[in-house]
């Protein structure tokens, strides 16, 4: 049976962390499932979903917190199981641009939420000049009406004096 650990990691950047926690991976028989890893400011951040047998598992969360204390990061670890997609019935990615206002995001999860959109991914970046980027993933549940989502997000983004793309994409049935 498999078991599954997500790890997540923050603090100072500096060369060679990424690398620290991937050797760790591997000496205790862990597989990296899925992984991210950005900067914010000067801080680093990497987060890791990783797989193993119940003895791979338990030796990495034992190994990870002297890691941790060595190279000075906050890190979390908490046992999940393997991810079980839900059924969709397509995908919206949506790009944003315009003046970087507070509330900007939370007016579009809101809306995501209201409609019980699932977010599968998500990207904020503040530019010069007081710009922003956002960009999400959206999956569509049975029932949703992808051209309908695509216009009331269309709608938001002029009321918030943002440029809109909105790309859909349909799931291909596995029959």
């Amino acid at each position: 049976m498999t078991d599954y650990l997500v790890v997540t990691a923050m603090g100072s950047d500096r060369p060679g962390i990424v690398n620290r926690f991937t050797r760790l991976a591997s000496e205790c028989d862990c597989n990296i499932v899925d992984s991210r890893m950005a900067l914010y400011g000067s801080e680093f951040t990497l987060s890791l979903m990783l797989s193993g047998e119940y003895s791979a598992i338990t030796r990495i969360e034992n190994a990870l917190p002297p890691l941790s204390v060595e190279l000075e990061l906050h890190t979390i670890i908490k046992r999940t199981q393997s991810h079980t997609a839900l059924e969709f019935i397509g995908k919206l990615d949506i790009a944003l641009t315009g003046p970087d206002k507070r509330g900007t995001m939370s007016r579009f999860t809101q809306y995501f939420a209201e409609q019980q959109l699932d977010l599968a991914a998500l990207r904020t970046q503040t530019l010069d000049k007081g710009q922003q980027e956002l960009h999400f993933s959206l999956n569509l549940p049975p029932g949703a009406d992808s051209a309908k989502v695509c216009q009331d997000i269309q709608t938001i983004a002029e009321e918030m004096s943002l440029s809109c793309q909105c790309t859909a994409m349909d799931i291909q049935s596995s029959e």
